[in-house]
């Protein structure tokens, strides 16, 4: 233990250390606020340098030569333009941009909103969206978001599966403060380790990400932002209870231990003894169990000195039981007795961040990152058996500097990762280890005129998979006045961890068959994958309020794709088909506040998929090519002690899925086509004072049920039982409730 904690206390610097050492707040409204004013813009006044305010009005950006005039921006308030003479923060209010007698004046404080700044596609996610729907852990998160499609991935684990640009999440980077978090054998479940009260806000891009992060993101990366112990409440409480017998638990305490070091210690526990089986078919529609989830955070803040650090230690116990509802945890496991699942996981986190700017060169700054985590996971299907131990190490080094002027930056840096996995696949037994070492190079240009671009490159040797190059290219054009235009280009390489991707898999009587390619996985080779986006964003003033309408298409080319095929029934198998799969992507969006406090967004979807199936080329199953987004959400007026309702509605329509098609020719499922489906999420939330609230909610209020989802269920040990066959809700109507309070 003493050698992990070692390991742990690592260093780190954010993407924004690099971004200059000058920092501050921007208020809104008058002198005596402490209101911080998000998406306010900040730049200096040549036109080289800027930024916009996070959620809480924050900001940070390079400096230059000083003395220097910054420039403060927001619609609806006056611009202003101060003299900066040193690195002190700064704390800045703007004001009304008119004086006449009789004002008008709307602030909009988005929850999310897409950064006018980046070169990358990012759509940025607040705290305040997350409290819009019963966000109890990261794969929930997303409910009230278009760009992420949120689906169940069976009948048996509960096990909620999200996909981005039609591609499911292992092409998906997913990092907690760019570490990576859901990978190896958390694939399928770890979405379900990270608590959404822990969450401060997420950073979710589209596309290729950059080469700092890693080579394995193909269709993007989902960054969520945790808690700090220097600006969490001291004190918060969430309590919450759901029909289907779901009660969770979350506890924030966090204290000042001096004037540089917070600390704060974050419990999440929740629990499910409910037998619920509402469509009668003999199998539990939600697992039972309990989860106990306790991380301890450390902050180190010094910012006359230009030193930052976060050190982390987390520990996971969780613990899982579905199936039949007479199927007991203790009993001995034959097919005499009810068909069960049991998946028991322990996991242990450190990690450590610590970044460093330097005072006299405040646009030069280093950092280090690191990881290292410990799985163990114990699951039984039935008569199968599938365990997985994973150790994982993570180890980035980052440099920021310029060249010539702050138009000109670059980072440049080296990483490393370590990864052992031992399997037990039924009866055989899989041991790899992989060992990766990198460098990086980024340059990025920006006149915060018309055009910026970010070209990346970097080169890995791999253990198994060699030396390989990987480039990635970002460009934005603003053609005229509130029109932004994105491209982006790069290449993916990745090792699928085939059983722990697709555990639902196991719930099923389907026979495993791998095509040996030679590879050194499981016999096949690596997945290699090229991502081209366009964007376009375009801002309007409609009955002089705001709506902003955006377009994205984004093509995924696999060089060589590892096929999981469910075309056979009894089988599924897995093999390697080169230049033949794709994926696209097409979503338009629309974003409107025809009232004050109140919005709308809309978005429909379209997704034209081929894989190279061995029996032809088709779409994968259960995916739907049409979907349709919406969310109406408002606010009454804040009251003079805080009190406020807030109101959120969720519809989500989807189009027909295809089933599986067999060979043989049979027909399993009486179609080939599942119906469409509706399903309308809402939430009720009463703010009584800025210190408590409570919500009630209903998901899928439409009541909407896919019928039999559980192949053969009176015969779970024959040979055509099913789980995996899942396209729409199986609990049908769910009702819960809850209360925050902080301190």
């Amino acid at each position: 233990m003493k050698r992990l904690l070692l390991f742990s206390v690592l260093l780190w610097a954010t993407a924004g250390f690099g971004q200059g050492s000058i920092s501050g707040v921007v208020l809104e409204g008058n002198s005596e606020s402490n209101t911080g004013l998000p998406g306010a813009n900040v730049y200096w006044v040549d036109g080289k340098d800027g930024t916009i305010t996070d959620f809480e009005g924050n900001f940070r950006l390079l400096t230059r030569t000083l003395p220097a005039d910054l420039v403060f921006s927001f619609v609806g308030y006056a611009t202003d333009t101060i003299t900066v003479s040193s690195n002190k923060e700064i704390r800045h209010v703007l004001r009304s941009a008119s004086t006449l007698d009789q004002v008008t004046l709307v602030k909009k404080r988005t929850s999310q909103f897409r950064s006018s700044f980046s070169t990358q596609n990012v759509i940025q996610i607040s705290s305040d969206e997350l409290l819009k729907a019963a966000c109890c852990n990261l794969s929930e998160s997303f409910e009230t978001n278009p760009s992420i499609d949120v689906n169940f991935s069976d009948a048996i684990t509960g096990t909620k599966q999200i996909k981005m640009l039609g591609l499911t999440s292992p092409y998906i980077l997913i990092t907690a403060e760019n570490i990576p978090v859901v990978r190896g054998a958390a694939q399928s479940l770890g979405l379900s380790y990270v608590p959404g009260t822990w969450v401060e806000s997420i950073q979710m891009t589209k596309g290729a990400g950059s080469v700092i992060n890693g080579y394995e993101s193909i269709a993007g990366q989902i960054n969520a932002e945790l808690q700090k112990p220097a600006t969490d409440a001291p004190v918060f409480l969430n309590l919450f209870t759901a029909a289907n017998g779901r009660q969770e638990m979350n506890v924030h305490l966090n204290s000042r231990v001096t004037d540089r070091w917070s600390t704060g210690l974050y419990v999440h526990g929740n629990q499910r003894t409910k037998t619920v089986d509402r469509n009668d078919d003999g199998f539990l529609d939600t697992p039972k169990g309990n989860q106990i989830n306790v991380m301890n955070r450390w902050q180190y803040s010094d910012p006359t000195n230009g030193w930052i650090s976060f050190i982390n230690a987390r520990v996971l116990r969780d613990r899982k039981v579905a199936g039949e509802t007479s199927f007991e945890r203790d009993q001995e496991i034959t097919a005499a007795n009810p068909w069960g699942s049991i998946i028991d996981t322990d996991r242990i986190d450190f990690s450590s961040k610590l970044g460093h700017v330097n005072p006299e060169l405040t646009y030069q700054s280093l950092g280090v990152q690191s990881a290292y985590s410990y799985h163990d996971q114990r699951s039984i299907f039935g008569l199968r058996t599938y365990n997985i131990k994973h150790q994982s190490a993570y180890l980035n080094v980052l440099y920021n500097s310029i060249i010539s002027d702050t138009r000109h930056k670059i980072k440049t840096g080296v990483n490393a990762t370590y990864d052992r996995y031992q399997e037990l696949v039924v009866t055989d037994v899989y041991d790899r280890q992989e060992r990766a070492a990198g460098v990086f190079f980024e340059y990025a240009y920006d006149n915060l005129d018309q055009l910026s671009l970010t070209f990346g490159l970097r080169t890995d040797v791999h253990n198994l998979m060699g030396v390989f190059v990987t480039p990635r290219l970002h460009v934005k054009y603003l053609p005229w006045e509130q029109t932004t235009l994105r491209f982006s280009a790069g290449r993916g390489k990745r090792i699928p961890n085939i059983f722990s991707e697709n555990l639902n898999l196991f719930a099923s009587s389907r026979a495993i068959e791998i095509t040996d390619a030679g590879g050194d996985f499981y016999g096949l080779d690596p997945e290699i994958a090229w991502n081209y986006g366009l964007s376009i964003v375009q801002k309007f003033r409609l009955a002089n309020r705001p709506l902003e309408l955006s377009f994205d298409v984004y093509r995924t080319d696999f060089v060589n794709h590892v096929v999981v095929d469910w075309e056979v029934p009894q089988m599924i198998r897995f093999y390697n088909k080169r230049n033949e799969s794709w994926t696209q992507s097409y979503q338009l969006e629309a974003s409107y506040s025809p009232m004050e406090r109140f919005d709308l967004r809309f978005a429909y979807k379209y997704f034209d998929i081929n894989t190279a199936y061995n029996s032809g080329d088709d779409r994968p199953p259960l995916t739907p090519k049409h979907r349709v987004f919406a969310n109406v959400a408002y606010q009454t007026q804040e009251k003079s002690k805080g009190q406020q309702w807030k109101f959120d509605a969720t519809l989500n329509w989807l189009g027909q899925q295809r089933y599986p098609k067999f060979d043989s020719g049979s027909d399993l499922f009486g179609t080939t086509q599942t119906p469409s489906l509706v399903t309308v999420n809402t939430q009720i939330t009463k703010v009584f004072t800025p210190k408590i609230d409570w919500y009630v909610g209903v998901e899928n209020i439409t009541n909407v049920q896919q019928p039999n989802p559980v192949l053969n269920a009176t015969e779970p040990f024959g040979s055509n039982f099913d789980t995996t066959m899942v396209y729409g809700p199986i609990f049908g109507r769910m009702v819960y409730t809850g209360v925050r309070y902080k301190i």
